[in-house]
């Protein structure tokens, strides 16, 4: 059997009636929906699950390590406290630090209570930290010291959100630190919990230049983390029938070591791996801030078997000088979402390792984490492809008129299921124009071909995907816009080696004004995460082109401009 043939087979033992990871049908709002027959109800759920799991490793940091029954003995103490501050369902805690373990502890103890977590982006500055926090109104704040420093800006602003501090013996502002909110002690409070309730909020960039903020539920998400078992499974199996094709059960994967280098603010992170791989028992090594040696040190100290990180971070790993000097040989998986793997990368995961596969996973926010997965030889005999559906979403090409277009042609990617967001809050007519009747439009354009992979050739047009994170041109633009000088700007995509794209934006200034680059990039740092302000600056001296409708070509200007020639 050649790959596709494999998946076939491996996929349909995987869902097999009365297995595990059974396939059925629900109804809402109107809608019938695949789901997993045997689903937990809410992420309260899958984490008393996983609290079994003992004295094994759980989140590794520095020096520090905790088992999971520290992990649970602490997520109980912190949900006491939420309690006793009058946190439970229908409530918010915001969340604003780096990847330290205190991220996870919070988020389960959160969700415990039936209270939702507001994700907050740690690359925020302070006016980007105050829309969010004025837009989900949380409670309470669980924030770190750089965090800490940036609310001190805007406190005053918030005078009800009580703050709990991490790592940050001296606060800037008034907060209780977190050793003592998990010196409260006692069991696990019981709460009923709605499973269509808010779980979290993460924060995805919207078109209209402030962040959306999606509303995930706590069905969405528990759907998300049986999608991430059924995929794994099914390609463990897949590459198990390569070596015995007899085989008449699935295999199931073992526990994962996994290295988090990406931010646990993104469904990547916290939803696909932490999420998951907490429930098989699996270790979590988080990274104070990516360095391929520091990495390579601990894929060999901690006989890491997976990487969780954008492509550039695996390209940087495998080209290092220092990457033969230490054992890698534990590795079996790397890549992972956040942006999509060059083709080329994953022959070179096969050359250069001993025994890892490429994997590849494309998803979104909007649907609390994953939508297609792909590894190993299914992976390698089509790089181009992100990989089939997830087993519980329906998918499907639509034209500009809607209409659902054949295998093999291209058009805006479509999906329906039970992992799709709630709507986005405070915001009913983006909710509206992005799920219709059900389905989710991507904003991504690509096609299936005749085994259901799917392919995709295109973003939506205005997103900037630098080194995993998602940037909208017209925030950039409206931040641009706020100087003086500026008459008109267009932000856009410039590919980049190391980051896959990076920041560009054509700037024409009002006449006789006069603004140089680094004046602007002074005046963008008060507005924009330093993630976001341009790398490439153009100054033109005359109008940017437009079409008939008056829309700037940013397409057409893309690939006139040299980055050579940027400022």
């Amino acid at each position: 059997m050649d790959a596709i043939d494999r998946y076939r087979k491996a996929r349909e033992l995987t869902l097999a009636p009365g297995g595990l990871l059974e396939v059925g049908t629900l109804e809402h709002d109107g809608q019938t929906l695949l789901t997993y027959v045997n689903a937990p109800a809410t992420l309260r759920d899958l984490w008393l699950v996983s609290v079994a799991h003992g004295d094994k490793d759980y989140l590794v940091y520095g020096d520090e390590r905790w088992t999971y029954q520290r992990a649970g003995r602490e997520v109980a103490a912190f949900a006491n406290w939420l309690v006793a501050q009058g946190i439970g369902p229908g409530d918010r805690v915001a969340i604003a630090m780096r990847n330290y373990p205190e991220w996870m502890l919070a988020h389960w103890a959160i969700n415990s209570v039936g209270a939702a977590v507001v994700g907050m982006n740690a690359w925020w500055v302070a006016d980007e930290m105050a829309y969010a926090l004025a837009d989900s109104r949380p409670k309470i704040l669980v924030a770190d010291d750089r965090r800490l420093a940036t609310f001190a800006e805007i406190a005053s602003d918030f005078p009800d959100i009580a703050v709990v501090a991490v790592r940050e013996p001296a606060s800037p502002v008034a907060a209780t630190p977190w050793s003592e909110v998990i010196g409260t002690g006692g069991e696990l409070p019981i709460i009923d919990i709605d499973p269509l309730s808010e779980s979290c909020i993460f924060y995805t960039s919207g078109t209209t230049g402030r962040p959306k903020g999606a509303q995930l539920t706590h069905r969405s998400c528990v759907m998300n983390v049986l999608n991430v078992a059924a995929m794994t499974t099914i390609f463990a199996t897949t590459q198990a029938l390569g070596r015995n094709q007899e085989l008449s059960e699935p295999v199931t994967p073992p526990a994962t070591s996994a290295l988090i280098a990406t931010p646990l603010f993104h469904v990547t992170a916290n939803n696909c791996v932490l999420q998951g791989g907490t429930v098989s028992g699996g270790k979590f090594v988080l990274m104070y801030k990516w360095d391929p040696v520091e990495a390579l040190r601990l894929i060999e100290s901690e006989k890491i078997t997976t990487l969780s990180a954008v492509p550039m971070m695996t390209r940087e790993l495998l080209s290092h000088p220092a990457f033969a000097d230490f054992d890698t040989s534990t590795l079996s998986s790397m890549g992972g979402g956040g942006a999509a793997m060059q083709p080329d990368l994953a022959g070179k995961v096969v050359r250069e390792t001993q025994k890892a596969q490429p994997t590849q996973g494309y998803g979104m926010t909007e649907v609390s984490g994953i939508i297609s997965y792909t590894l190993g030889d299914c992976f390698v005999e089509r790089p181009e492809s992100c990989g089939p559906l997830v087993p519980i979403l329906e998918g499907k090409v639509i034209d500009a008129e809607g209409q659902t277009l054949e295998v093999g042609q291209i058009g805006e990617v479509c999906v329906k299921g039970t992992p799709v967001i709630a709507g986005y809050l405070n915001r009913p007519e983006a909710t509206a124009e992005t799920i219709v009747d059900g389905w989710l439009h991507t904003g991504d354009i690509g096609y299936f071909d005749d085994d259901g992979f799917l392919f995709l050739v295109d973003r939506a047009k205005d997103m900037i995907l630098r080194g995993g994170e998602n940037i909208y041109g017209a925030e950039v633009e409206a931040a641009i816009f706020d100087h003086p000088a500026v008459l008109e700007c267009v932000a856009f995509a410039v590919a980049d080696d190391r980051l896959g794209e990076e920041v560009g934006a054509a700037v024409h200034l009002k006449d006789g004004a006069m603004v140089d680059a680094p004046t602007l990039r002074e005046h963008l740092a008060s507005r924009l995460a330093a993630f976001k302000i341009p790398r490439y600056l153009w100054f033109l001296a005359e109008p940017l082109p437009r079409n008939a409708n008056g829309k700037f070509l940013k397409r057409e200007l893309r690939e006139v401009l040299d980055p050579a020639s940027a400022d």
